[in-house]
């Protein structure tokens, strides 16, 4: 997945079985289905402010 949540690998087997992590949301885009960290609020901003912040809605 790239930062946006869109699969652009070329593995027909992950594709598969991506939503074993991850459920499809609109646009051919993924979000987790899970996500696990630590509620202190330092943490949830470096989270959100990272590369991949877009795919997480904590």
């Amino acid at each position: 997945l790239d930062s946006n949540g869109v699969y652009n690998g070329t593995s027909e087997l992950q594709l598969e079985r991506i939503n074993v992590y991850f459920n499809e949301a609109s646009g051919n885009k993924y979000v987790p289905r899970a996500v696990l960290v630590d509620l202190e609020p330092g943490t949830m901003d470096a989270v959100r402010a990272g590369p991949f912040g877009q795919l997480f809605r904590p």
